[in-house]
């Protein structure tokens, strides 16, 4: 038997090709999504299953990395819809509730909320399903492993299915046509340490595809892996030496942005990569994150 296609879904985020993705793999009852995006990119999914003779109707099963906005902001909708929904113990709470969530998210993004999330609705409790560490998840014919995978998120999963690993956050975000990535450090759980040692066992797994939720599927998983392990490594340095100083989070903000954008000129990426990337990965968040990781774990008070 033919080995199922995994279908990459551009959801359109603020208009923008190739800045959050949703996998589709069929089943003989329907079909699969890894990642439900933001209840804003409903549409653009609408659309996207629509070209392949699918609906949303179809959408037996959604399997979530982690309950941050751009990856499961739509799956209270879905559940409504009656797809069963996948999730790490630690965010299943906060799907069935989402009332905190949203309050921090909308500290955040204040009035953009809705624009840029549109609804989220809670997940039926009767279509919530919590993943165990290393225990398959059987739909149908096929088999897939969630791995529980801290570092971005203590909630994080990655799935791996047949030779592709999904890698949510925790693998880096990686916008296709440069040699170039970035690793999203949002708050509050960033955890260097604890993100290494998931890059370890990623690469101890040998799959040969990866494929982050920003954006694609890539095949050079030993690049990707060790690309984003110098990240990381290179940034917490870069962190350590800067924090000597102890700036102000405006500081923080400031240099770290600047950081990133030398290295965006010295690769000539063009504006509209640099856009993806950004709204991948908001800057000014990432030194949130790393702000927090300081002062929670590297130097508490």
């Amino acid at each position: 038997m033919a080995k199922p296609d995994v279908v990459t879904l551009d959801l359109y985020f603020q208009d923008k090709t190739q800045a959050i993705a949703s996998y589709l793999i069929r089943h003989g009852d329907g079909a699969i999504l890894v990642e439900s995006g933001p209840g804003s990119t409903l549409p653009s999914l609408e659309a996207g299953l629509s070209k392949l003779g699918l609906s949303t109707r179809d959408v037996t099963h959604v399997l979530l990395t982690h309950i941050h906005l751009d990856h499961a902001g739509a799956a209270g909708w879905f559940s409504q819809q009656g797809a069963k929904i996948y999730v790490h113990p630690n965010g299943a709470p906060h799907l069935l509730n989402p009332e905190k969530l949203i309050a921090s998210a909308t500290r955040i993004y204040g009035d953009e909320m809705q624009t840029l999330w549109g609804d989220f609705l809670p997940v039926a409790e009767d279509q919530l399903t919590v993943t165990q560490d290393g225990e398959e998840i059987v739909i149908g014919d096929l088999c897939i492993l969630p791995l529980h995978t801290p570092g971005h998120a203590e909630h994080h999963c990655c799935y791996l299915f047949e030779d592709v690993c999904f890698t949510g956050d925790v693998g880096g975000v990686r916008i296709p046509g440069y040699q170039y990535m970035r690793a999203p450090m949002v708050p509050p759980e960033l955890h260097f340490p604890k993100w290494l040692d998931t890059i370890a066992r990623l690469r101890s797994l040998g799959f040969k595809r990866i494929a982050p939720t920003h954006y694609g599927i890539f095949e050079d998983v030993d690049w990707h892996l060790n690309t984003l392990q110098a990240i990381l490594e290179e940034t917490e340095k870069w962190l350590e030496e800067t924090m000597s100083t102890d700036p102000s989070i405006e500081e923080l903000r400031a240099k770290y942005e600047a950081w990133m954008g030398d290295q965006s000129r010295l690769l000539n990426l063009d504006a509209e990569t640099v856009r993806a990337y950004t709204l991948a990965n908001p800057l000014g968040m990432g030194a949130d994150g790393m702000m927090r990781y300081w002062k929670k774990v590297r130097n508490p008070s």
